[in-house]
């Protein structure tokens, strides 16, 4: 079995932006801004952020971060993005979620100019996207796209299962790898018989946070498994990360991703990808930016 190494690749994309960003600086003598928004003190989110600010700044991109205090009111957070929207420097404006109960979500995502939608969750981008337009697409199903076509030189016709039918991974899948001329069925936890779904896919996307749900009896012979899940469980070992797929259990299958080091490092790629595109995008705009 084929080992999709998301680092590798993650790694080839990082030295092409660093390079389009050098560009960039040099013609419109300034660095593309990408601001992160974290509200509250929830460990794994801090964590996230720091990688993402640590990678925008070896790549060249201006990277800032704006803390919110938990208790900070929906109205407070929504002026900050309309000042962040106004603002030259930021060409990318991406929201941490969860986001504390009192404040919806889908209100705040949709506050965002659209053109800076890096995380490409904005009602207008996702239309794009239903119309296979967009420019901002989100950052985790674009990064399964560019590691499927890494294995897959071509996904016409190909039969693709997704497991798990989240805003952020499983429907913006489906849309994409039907634009690619994929057949596509779209899974769930109260979907009906769901190892005979899954054994009857040339693709299969696990995005359900569930670990090891998916056994190897459940992937036919040489199927491609895109492991988008990321788990913590204890083993008589100690903790171990795992994620949707039982990954030992693969050796028939074509390729599959690991976990770590498959779709995650693949996720902060493409959202710098997606900032240097919002950035150019503007500049193209001219006085309209």
């Amino acid at each position: 079995m084929q080992i999709i190494d998301g680092k590798a690749v993650s790694t080839q994309m990082f030295v092409r932006l660093k390079k389009d960003v050098s560009s960039f600086q040099k013609a419109h003598g300034r660095k593309p801004g990408l601001v992160v928004v974290i509200v509250g003190d929830d460990p794994a989110s801090r964590i996230y952020v720091g990688m993402k600010d640590r990678r925008a700044k070896e790549i060249g991109l201006n990277s800032f971060k704006i803390e919110l205090p938990i208790d900070v009111s929906e109205a407070d957070l929504l002026k900050q993005i309309d000042a962040l929207n106004n603002d030259a420097e930021i060409d990318g404006i991406l929201v941490q979620l969860p986001l504390p109960q009192h404040i919806e979500a889908s209100k705040v995502l949709a506050r965002i100019d659209p053109a800076k939608d890096v995380d490409g969750f904005h009602p207008y981008n996702v239309g794009q996207l239903v119309l296979g337009t967009a420019k901002l697409m989100p950052c985790t199903p674009k990064g399964c796209m560019i590691l499927l076509d890494q294995t897959l030189p071509d996904l016409r016709g190909k039969k693709a299962v997704i497991v798990g039918r989240s805003n952020i991974v499983g429907k913006p899948m489906a849309l994409m790898l039907l634009q690619r001329g994929c057949t596509v069925t779209v899974t769930h936890s109260a979907s009906r018989n769901l190892p005979a779904e899954v054994l009857a896919a040339d693709i299969v996307i696990a995005a359900t946070g569930v670990p090891e749900l998916i056994k190897g009896d459940w992937i036919k012979k040489d199927a491609v498994i895109i492991d988008v899940g990321i788990s913590r469980i204890e083993t008589p070992n100690g903790a171990k990360i795992v994620g949707d797929v039982a990954f030992d259990e693969l050796g028939h299958a074509m390729a599959a991703t690991p976990v770590p080091g498959g779709v995650g490092p693949m996720t902060i790629a493409c959202l710098m990808d997606n900032t240097l595109i919002a950035a150019n995008a503007r500049e193209g705009r001219g006085q309209d930016a």
